[in-house]
């Protein structure tokens, strides 16, 4: 436990290292970091309605990281969320503007199952190259995720193309006001509970379930999990569909959500910082949901940057960046090289 803690702190460490290395990158070129941390506060956690926003950008990314969190603890580095999350948005269009008009009792269910089983799926192929011929799941994820956001396009400014639209943006018809779970912009109580359940059951599966346990062995010494009479294959699949699963009700809820459409820029960098939500919480579903609620801080407080600090709203981005770069530094030479290493001995 001890040793778990110092891990954690040591990753919440390096994000105030990238914060405060950003703080004078930019003061360096002209802006004051002093503002630049007023700013994220404010916008984050101390101004009105700040801790509502965070929590707007936070769930999505907390259902996604803990999708990562599973795929990884049992060895696989898949980082297909993007497209997972995309594919997952795209059936639950599909589903809701195809029923459009019919009850919602009907509408919301098989919106939800068909957002949820896009993901699974899109994350099921790379699983199954990886576990039948060995195919390298970062480059199938990687790839897995330009094609998603490449057929999103496709929808968007074909199939599910809103006629009324402007033509500055490529956007499906809005969901009917029937299937809605959160007004334009904000957070609800739908959304809360989603999340809270489906994190209980995530810990309830990592902690309390013999599949816990042996993906943990299996991202760790493979070699062990094949001792205790387990298939790796059957592990590293389970890990790939929950994982795409989490990330398709993720994108179901934004579109019947704050968003209330598809769009061909729909978050475009949301499945790479679940990632990095992931690494920074060590894998922990605890852990998970606090580093969830701090970038969906970071994520509100865009909004606040152009106005307190004159920089620009993709600033955050800088930051995430910078983040990133710390985190994987660290994990690296451990987590990362171990997973890999351990899969390859395991044969």
């Amino acid at each position: 436990m001890i040793g778990y803690l110092t891990q954690v702190i040591r990753a919440i460490a390096f994000v105030f290292i990238a914060l405060l290395l950003c703080g004078v990158i930019f003061e360096f070129a002209g802006f004051s970091a002093p503002l630049m941390f007023q700013s994220i506060a404010d916008g984050a956690f101390l101004s009105v309605r700040a801790w509502e926003n965070s929590l707007r950008w936070g769930l999505p990314l907390f259902l996604t990281a803990l999708g990562v969190v599973i795929s990884f603890r049992c060895g696989f580095f898949n980082i297909g969320a993007q497209g997972q999350f995309y594919m997952g948005a795209i059936a639950a269009t599909f589903v809701a503007d195809g029923l459009n008009g019919a009850p919602a009792v009907l509408v919301m269910p098989l919106t939800f199952a068909a957002g949820i089983l896009g993901g699974a799926v899109w994350a099921l192929w790379p699983g199954l190259l990886r576990v039948r011929s060995g195919t390298d799941e970062v480059i199938t994820t990687l790839m897995g995720n330009f094609i998603a956001g490449l057929f999103l396009v496709y929808v968007t400014s074909g199939p599910l193309k809103d006629p009324s639209g402007t033509g500055q943006a490529a956007s499906s018809r809005p969901i009917g006001e029937a299937y809605r779970i959160a007004a334009t912009s904000s957070i609800s109580p739908a959304i809360i509970v989603i999340a809270v359940l489906v994190g209980v059951g995530m810990w309830v599966l990592v902690n309390r379930t013999s599949f816990g346990v042996l993906s943990s062995l299996a991202g760790r010494n493979p070699i062990m999990v094949v001792w205790q009479g387990a298939r790796l294959s059957r592990l590293g699949l389970a890990g790939f569909v929950i994982g795409g699963a989490l990330a398709g009700l993720a994108g179901t809820i934004e579109v019947l959500g704050p968003i209330g459409r598809l769009s061909s820029g729909m978050l475009p960098t949301h499945g790479f910082t679940a990632i990095l939500i992931a690494l920074v919480a060590n894998l922990s579903v605890l852990a998970t949901a606090v580093v969830a609620l701090f970038f969906g801080g970071l994520a509100a407080a865009g909004l606040y940057l152009p106005v307190l600090a004159g920089l620009p709203a993709a600033a955050i981005d800088i930051i995430n960046a910078a983040i990133a770069l710390f985190i994987t530094a660290r994990a690296w030479p451990k987590r990362l090289t171990g997973l890999f290493g351990s899969r390859q001995d395991a044969g």
